[in-house]
């Protein structure tokens, strides 16, 4: 399935001009980096995938719809899924976009890997 191009138009719309934004394909989504830090992902599986400060996840996993991000059987600390239901309203989306782009701004950027 691929990602629901809707959820990554209204992503655009909360993230707006944000400086050093790139977008990449990645994991059959499109992901959203900020300085080269990946911040925020529409899934190929619906909803969202967060980068968050590692400090608030379990305070973040206690939040409606909120669950680990799991990659090879293993979850990831300071990465979050968001089901397509936590981010049905514009305050919802905002809310986590915004959360993880402060994340991402908050990290020193990543530099270009020399080929």
């Amino acid at each position: 399935m691929a990602y629901d191009e809707h959820l990554a138009d209204r992503v655009r719309a909360v993230i707006g001009p944000e400086r050093g934004l790139s977008e990449k394909q990645m994991f059959g989504g499109l992901a959203f980096l900020v300085n080269g830090n990946m911040s925020v992902a529409v899934s190929r599986e619906g909803g969202l995938l967060l980068h968050v400060d590692t400090a608030d996840t379990a305070a973040l996993l206690a939040k409606p719809f909120a669950k680990p991000m799991v990659m090879r059987g293993r979850s990831m600390s300071g990465w979050l899924r968001v089901d397509a239901e936590g981010v049905r309203t514009a305050g919802q989306l905002r809310r986590w976009v915004e959360r993880s782009v402060g994340h991402a701004r908050s990290l020193p950027p990543k530099r270009k890997a020399r080929r």
